[in-house]
C-alpha cells in the first residue's frame, strides 16, 4: 500500500476529458479536503476519511481506500493524486542523524534531515528550494533560490520520515532549507497537518518554524497559527546583524524584538528560541553577550549557542569550545536560559547551515557575498 517513488501528476486530457490538472491531495488541510469533496458532489466525512487514509495510514492508493465508495474512488482516479517525491538519496551519520535527499516533480532537490534522540525524534524540513536571504554564514544561502515549496511538497517530508521510521516525528522543526515566513501561504497549511489529529497528532509545542526576522509575516503568523517560534537572531546589534543577516536591513531589532515579545505574550510556557551561531572573532566575544543580555530584557528568552559548521568557500571559523562556554556562562548569570547545540550530521553536511540541495539559483544572490565582519571588541 505505500508508495516511495513519486505519484507523477496525469490530466484528464489524456482520456479524453479533460486538460485540468489533477489536484494533489497531500497538502489539503481537513477544511480544504472537505471542501475538495463536497465539490465532487460526496460527502465531508468521505473528505476527513482520505485524509486519515493518506497521513495516518500511508495509503496513497485510491482503490486500498476501502471504506471510499467505488464510485467515489473511481472520480478521485480522474480528479485527484497523492503526489510524493522520490528519495534519491539517504545519507546516515555516525550519530543516528540521517539525511535525505529529495527529488521533487520539476527535477529541483531539496535535502530533509532526521535527528534521533533518547526521548524524542525531529525532523528538520526544508520550505524552499534554497533561499533569497543571502546569511553569509550559511551554505543554504550561497546556492542561491529557486521557488517555493508547495504545501505537499512541505508536508511530503514529513509523511516520507514517518513511512521511512515506522512512525510520526515527535517534533517537527522548519529550519532546512529556505526562510519559511517568505513561503506563508504554503508553510501555514503544512504545519496544520502536522498537528491534525487525524494525520500526524504533533503538539503546538513541538512544532516550531525558524525565521530571519519578516515581521509583518511573524505578525501575521501569530494571528493564524500556534506553534513555537525559533529566530534565527546571530547578532546583538543592528550594525553587525545587517551583514550576518541582511534581511535586518529591511526589518531592524526594533521592529523584531517587539514582534517576538508579542508572539509569546499571555502564554507563560512559551519562550522564543534565539539561533546564535557562533563565529570566531565575529560575534562570541563578552562585549557580544552583554549587549545580547540588554537587548533580550523583558523576553522570554531561551538561546541556542550554534558551533559554526565550515562548508566550502566559507571564510568564517568555528568559536573555541572554550569561548563558547564563556559566553553561556555570561547569558546563564544573567538569568538567560542558554545551551550549546550539540552538532549533529556534520559528516554527511546535514548540521545546521550546511544543508544545500541542487538548486538552479534564479536569484544569482551567489555574486553579492558579504565580507567578514570586524569583531566588537570589549
Amino acid at each position: 500500500l505505500l508508495s516511495r517513488g513519486r505519484v507523477r501528476a496525469h490530466t484528464l486530457s489524456e482520456s479524453g476529458m479533460s486538460d485540468t490538472p489533477k489536484t494533489n491531495l497531500l497538502g489539503l488541510t481537513r477544511t480544504d479536503m472537505e471542501s475538495f469533496f463536497a465539490d465532487l458532489g460526496a460527502k465531508a466525512f468521505h473528505g476527513r476519511n482520505v485524509l486519515k487514509w493518506i497521513h495516518k495510514h500511508g495509503v496513497v492508493d485510491f482503490d486500498a481506500m476501502t471504506d471510499v465508495p467505488q464510485k467515489l474512488r473511481d472520480l478521485l482516479k480522474q480528479r485527484a493524486e497523492i503526489g510524493i517525491p522520490k528519495i534519491s538519496l539517504t545519507q546516515p551519520a555516525g550519530d543516528g542523524t540521517t539525511k535525505w535527499v529529495l527529488e521533487l516533480e520539476d527535477g529541483q532537490h531539496i535535502e530533509t534531515v532526521y535527528i534521533p534522540e533518547e526521548n524524542r525524534s525531529t525532523i528538520c524540513v526544508s520550505s524552499q528550494v534554497g533561499c533569497a536571504l543571502d546569511c553569509s554564514f550559511c551554505s543554504t544561502a550561497q546556492q542561491g533560490f529557486n521557488r517555493n515549496l508547495t504545501a505537499a511538497e512541505i508536508i511530503a517530508q514529513v509523511w516520507l520520515a514517518t513511512r521511512e521510521l515506522g512512525r510520526p516525528p515527535t517534533n517537527v522543526v522548519l529550519m532546512g532549507m529556505g526562510e519559511p515566513l517568505a513561503n506563508f501561504d504554503n508553510v501555514v497549511p503544512a504545519m496544520e497537518l502536522m498537528q491534525e489529529d487525524l494525520a500526524y497528532m504533533i503538539s503546538k509545542l513541538r512544532v516550531t518554524i525558524s525565521t530571519s526576522g519578516i515581521v509583518p509575516a511573524l505578525n501575521r503568523l501569530a494571528e493564524v497559527a500556534d506553534v513555537s517560534l525559533a529566530v534565527s537572531l546571530h547578532a546583538p546589534d543592528n550594525a553587525l546583524r545587517d551583514e550576518l543577516v541582511p534581511i535586518n536591513r529591511k526589518y531592524p531589532l526594533e521592529q523584531l524584538i517587539p514582534a517576538c515579545k508579542a508572539y509569546v505574550a499571555g502564554d507563560r510556557r512559551r519562550k522564543i528560541t534565539w539561533e546564535y551561531v557562533m563565529l570566531d572573532g565575529v560575534n562570541d566575544s563578552i562585549a557580544h553577550a552583554k549587549a545580547l543580555i540588554r537587548l533580550l530584557e523583558g523576553v522570554p528568552s531561551k538561546v541556542n549557542l550554534i558551533p559554526f559548521n565550515v562548508f566550502p568557500g566559507t571564510a568564517y571559523k568555528t568559536s573555541p569550545a572554550e569561548r563558547v562556554e564563556v559566553f553561556r556562562q555570561r547569558l546563564k548569570r544573567a538569568g538567560i536560559m542558554a545551551m550549546t547545540r550539540k552538532t549533529r550530521g556534520d559528516d554527511i553536511d546535514a548540521a545546521c547551515g550546511q544543508l544545500v540541495g541542487k538548486v538552479r539559483d534564479r536569484s544569482r544572490r551567489h555574486l553579492k557575498r558579504i565580507p567578514v565582519v570586524q569583531e566588537m571588541r570589549p
